[in-house]
C-alpha cells in the first residue's frame, strides 16, 4: 500500500524539484525522504522521477501520481483538522513561516509568549521571501505567514489580519548628521544601498524613496539588512531600516539613527492563512499574542 507520507514526499519533491528542499520542507533529512521516494518507485514498478544531476523532475507516469496524490492529500488533511478542531488546536506542529526582514528582530520577542500563551501548542518556524511563504502557505506546507505586503493568490482564498505598523528610519554612519526628522524628499538617493531583488522590504524602500526602479537595479544590493548595516557603518552609503531592527542593527556606536518627518514611512506586518480554515479562532489568538509582544519603538541616536 502507498502510505500517505510517501505521497506528501512526492507532490513536495514535484513542487521542489529538488531532494534537499523537499526535505526541508517536509522537515525530514534528506536521506530518509530519498529511501520513501526509492520504496515507492518500487512498489509502483517504474520511476516516477527523473534525476537531472541536482535536480529532479516527474516522469509521465510520476505526473499521473502527482496530480492523483494531490487531492488525496487535501482530503486526508481535512480529515485530520476536523479531529484536531475538535480538540480546539492543531495535535501536529503550528507551522508558522516568517520572512527574513522580520525573521530574526520578531521571533526573540515573540516566540517565548507564543509558548507561553498557548501551553497546548507546539510550533515550528521556517524563514523565506513573501512569494515563497504564499505558495507554502496555498499548498499547505504551512498554515500561517508573517509578511508585510498584501499577499498575492492564484489559490485558495486567504486571510490577511493587520498586526502593528513598523515604522521606516533613516540610517547614516555616525560622522553624519543630517537634520532630524529627516524628510524624505531630502534624502540622497545615489548613496541608498538596498536588499536584492526578492525582499519586499526593497521595494518599499523605492517606494518611500521615490527611487527610479531601473536605476535601482544597478545599484549595490544585499541578501540582508545585516550586510547593509555593515556597509552604512564603513560610511559607504545609507539605508532605510524598519523600526523593529534597531534592537539588533543599531547596538552600540556604529551607525546613527534618523527618524523621518512626517508622515514618514512604514509597513504594516499581517499575518496571513487559508480561509478554509477550522483553526481561524485558534489563528486569531495567536495574532493576538503577537501584537500583545510586540518590541517597545526605540529612540533614535541621531
Amino acid at each position: 500500500m502507498v502510505s500517505l507520507r510517501q505521497m506528501q514526499y512526492a507532490v513536495t519533491l514535484a513542487e521542489t524539484g529538488h531532494f534537499g528542499r523537499a526535505a526541508d520542507r517536509c522537515h525530514v533529512t534528506q536521506p530518509a525522504l530519498s529511501q520513501q521516494i526509492r520504496q515507492l518507485e518500487e512498489a509502483c514498478g517504474s520511476a516516477l522521477f527523473d534525476r537531472l544531476g541536482k535536480s529532479v523532475r516527474p516522469t509521465p507516469l510520476g505526473r499521473e501520481f502527482v496530480d492523483r496524490a494531490r487531492p488525496i492529500l487535501e482530503q486526508a488533511e481535512a480529515l485530520d483538522a476536523l479531529l484536531s478542531g475538535a480538540r480546539g488546536h492543531p495535535a501536529r506542529p503550528l507551522r508558522l513561516g516568517v520572512i527574513p526582514t522580520v525573521a530574526p528582530y520578531l521571533l526573540p520577542q515573540i516566540f517565548p509568549a507564543l509558548q507561553r500563551e498557548h501551553p497546548g501548542m507546539s510550533f515550528s518556524v521556517s524563514e523565506s521571501r513573501t512569494d515563497a511563504l504564499i505558495e507554502a502557505l496555498t499548498d499547505g506546507a504551512i498554515d500561517l505567514a508573517l509578511i508585510a505586503s498584501e499577499p498575492r493568490s492564484g489559490g485558495p482564498r486567504l486571510t490577511s489580519v493587520p498586526l502593528f505598523d513598523d515604522a521606516f528610519v533613516l540610517a547614516t554612519g555616525v560622522d553624519e548628521e543630517p537634520r532630524d526628522p529627516v524628510p524624505l524628499d531630502e534624502i540622497d538617493q545615489t548613496r541608498m544601498l538596498l536588499l536584492d531583488e526578492g525582499h519586499c522590504f526593497r521595494n518599499q524602500t523605492i517606494a518611500a524613496c521615490g527611487l527610479d526602479p531601473e536605476a535601482a537595479g544597478h545599484t549595490f544590493a544585499a541578501t540582508s539588512l545585516s550586510t547593509i548595516v555593515e556597509f552604512v557603518a564603513n560610511g559607504q552609503g545609507i539605508t532605510l531600516l524598519p523600526e523593529i531592527a534597531l534592537r539588533k542593527e543599531a547596538t552600540g556606536d556604529r551607525i546613527r539613527i534618523h527618524r523621518l518627518q512626517s508622515p514618514g514611512a512604514h509597513r504594516q506586518l499581517q499575518l496571513v492563512w487559508r480561509e478554509a480554515t477550522p483553526f481561524a479562532e485558534v489563528f486569531q489568538d495567536v495574532a493576538a499574542t503577537i501584537r500583545r509582544a510586540r518590541p517597545a519603538p526605540q529612540p533614535s541616536n541621531g
